[in-house]
């Protein structure tokens, strides 16, 4: 069977502000079978945002088990993040799963994996899918070395990833906080 390969979901908090942005890019073997696909949320009444790479569906599943723990511990992003990782680990159906989320708000940024992981970054700076080692690198030298703001760090970065990554193209989502 081939392998689905797609995105490069960059998550930067700067300046007071946070942003999170997708490519479009969904790559099945050596083709490109989609290039406008949308893996940005915004959820929780806009305070939350949040990105997947990994499976699409399985994804969708994970966005709605993540909104709910949102609500459940009323907004708390990392209470409900830790939650949720507990859940999709230990739950037979869920760590079939396999995407990974990116989900901050305008205090918080963290990476949920189903092997249990829930990562803060150390530098404000978070990225995951197949592009996701350029895009990181990008913005952290945009962080350190330009005036842009968060959205405009992303911005940029995506664009140096789609360049360098085969699995990401320059079709952005961009949302920001």
């Amino acid at each position: 069977m081939k392998r689905i390969r797609s995105t490069t979901i960059l998550g930067v908090r700067h300046k007071g502000k946070s942003a999170l942005g997708g490519d479009g890019q969904v790559t099945f073997g050596h083709s490109v079978m989609k290039s406008k696909a949308r893996k940005i949320r915004s959820i929780y009444n806009g305070t939350v945002l949040t990105g997947f790479a990994g499976a699409a569906a399985d994804a969708f599943t994970l966005f709605e088990k993540f909104e709910a723990k949102l609500e459940e511990f009323r907004g708390n992003l990392s209470r409900a993040a830790v939650e949720l990782a507990k859940e999709w680990r230990t739950d037979r159906f869920l760590r079939r799963l396999e995407a990974q989320l990116i989900v901050l708000n305008s205090e918080t940024m963290l990476l949920i994996s189903g092997t249990g992981d829930v990562i803060e970054p150390d530098d404000n700076v978070i990225a995951i899918g197949s592009g996701s080692g350029y895009a990181l690198a990008a913005a952290t030298a945009l962080v350190s070395h330009s005036d842009l703001d968060a959205k405009e760090i992303v911005e940029q970065a995506l664009q140096i990833a789609a360049k360098i990554c085969i699995y990401t193209n320059s079709d952005l989502t961009i949302e920001e906080l």
